[in-house]
C-alpha cells in the first residue's frame, strides 16, 4: 500500500512501528491460512515472538510498500514466517529493501482461545531446511523463557530530571484495548501493540536529542502473555545505552485487566529499541551520551554496550563474507 502522511514523522520518513504493523498483518494472514489449511477445528494464529529486525534504508510518504511471506518452518504447535518489506517510487519505478523479519507464530482453538491446536506440517525441498528450522526454533524458544524470568522492572517516575539522563526521556503511553484493536478471538494484535511500542520509543529517542530520529533495528519482541479486550496497557520505554550515533530503548507493556477480570497486572510484551538521529538532510548525527545515575542504570548500560559491541561485530563477519563471495 501506498504510504500516507499519517504513516510518517514530520520529516516524511515512515514510522517503524506503521512497518513492523504491516510486517505482523502479512504474517498473521499466511499463518491463519496455513494452520486452517487441513479439516479440523478452526484457529486463528496468535503472534508470540519477533526476531531482530533492521531497518535497512528509510521509507518516506508517497512510496509503496510490498510486502510479501512465507512460511520457513513448522513445528508441531508453532509457525515461523519469513516476510520482506520493499519500497517503490512510483514516479522512478526505483525499488529497495527495507526490512527482512521473522515472526513465529501459535494456532488458538477459535472455541476455545487456551487451546494451542496442532500446526500441519510444510514440505521442506531439503532435509537441511528442517534441521536449520528446528534449531531456530530451539534458539528462540530459550531466549523468550529467558526473557520472560528477567521482565521484573518498572518504570517510575523522576522528579526534575537532569538532560541526557534516563529520568528525562523515559515515557510511558496509556491506552485502552477497543475492538478494533483485536482479532477474532478478542485478543491484541501484534502489530498494534508493537506500533504503540515504536511510538513511545520514538518519543524517548527524540526526548533524548531533539532531532529527527528513525527506527534503526529492534531486537527480539517476546510477547509473553495475550492482551484481551478491555484491558488497560501501559507502554513504557527507557533508555539503556548511547554509542556515538545510535540510541537503545527498552521498551515494555503491562496489562492491567479492567473489564470483570480480578487477576492483577502483568507484563505481556519486551524488547529493545535502535535508533538513530538525522539532520535536515538525512545525514546521521552524533548521539548525546546518556548520563546514568543508578547503579541500575549503570548495570542496564553495560548490558546494553555488550549488545551493541555483539551485533557490530556480527554485522561485520556478514560483510567480510560477503565481500569473500
Amino acid at each position: 500500500r501506498i504510504m500516507r502522511p499519517d504513516d510518517a514523522n514530520i520529516a516524511g520518513n515512515v514510522h517503524g512501528g506503521t512497518i513492523l504493523k504491516m510486517i505482523e498483518e502479512a504474517g498473521a494472514i499466511i499463518s491463519t491460512r496455513h494452520c486452517n489449511s487441513q479439516a479440523g477445528e478452526p484457529s486463528v494464529a496468535a503472534l508470540a515472538r519477533v526476531e531482530r529486525t533492521d531497518f535497512l534504508s528509510p521509507m518516506c510518504i508517497g512510496e509503496v510498500a510490498n510486502v510479501s511471506a512465507e512460511i520457513t518452518y513448522t513445528s508441531r504447535h508453532s509457525v515461523e514466517v519469513q516476510v520482506n518489506v520493499m519500497s517503490e517510487n512510483i514516479l522512478t519505478g526505483a525499488k529497495k529493501v527495507t526490512n527482512k523479519a521473522t515472526l513465529w507464530y501459535v494456532p488458538l482453538s477459535l472455541k476455545n482461545v487456551n487451546k494451542v491446536l496442532e500446526v500441519p506440517p510444510i514440505q521442506y525441498a531439503r532435509k537441511e531446511q528442517e534441521d536449520e528450522g528446528k534449531k531456530r526454533y530451539e534458539e528462540q524458544k530459550l531466549d523468550r523463557l529467558e526473557t520472560k524470568q528477567r521482565n521484573g522492572d518498572v518504570i517510575l517516575p523522576v522528579i526534575n530530571p537532569e538532560p541526557h539522563t534516563v529520568g528525562y526521556s523515559q515515557s510511558s503511553l496509556i491506552h485502552l484495548v477497543g475492538p478494533s484493536d483485536c482479532t477474532l478471538l478478542g485478543f491484541v494484535h501484534g502489530g498494534v501493540t508493537m506500533k504503540l511500542m515504536d511510538e513511545v520509543a520514538g518519543i524517548v529517542a527524540a526526548r533524548h536529542c531533539k532531532t529527527n530520529i528513525v527506527t534503526a533495528s529492534v531486537d527480539a519482541i517476546n510477547f509473553h502473555e495475550k492482551i484481551k479486550k478491555g484491558c488497560v496497557i501501559t507502554v513504557s520505554g527507557r533508555m539503556t545505552f548511547t554509542s556515538n550515533k545510535s540510541m537503545e530503548i527498552e521498551v515494555f507493556v503491562d496489562a492491567d485487566p479492567f473489564v470483570d477480570e480480578p487477576r492483577e497486572r502483568y507484563r505481556a510484551v519486551s524488547a529493545f529499541f535502535t535508533y538513530v538521529s538525522l539532520s535536515k538532510e538525512g545525514k546521521p548525527l552524533p548521539v548525546p551520551q546518556l548520563l546514568t545515575e543508578t547503579e541500575d542504570e549503570k548495570r542496564r548500560f553495560e548490558e546494553g554496550k555488550g549488545r551493541y559491541l555483539q551485533t557490530k561485530a556480527k554485522r561485520q563477519a556478514q560483510m567480510q563474507q560477503s565481500a569473500q563471495q
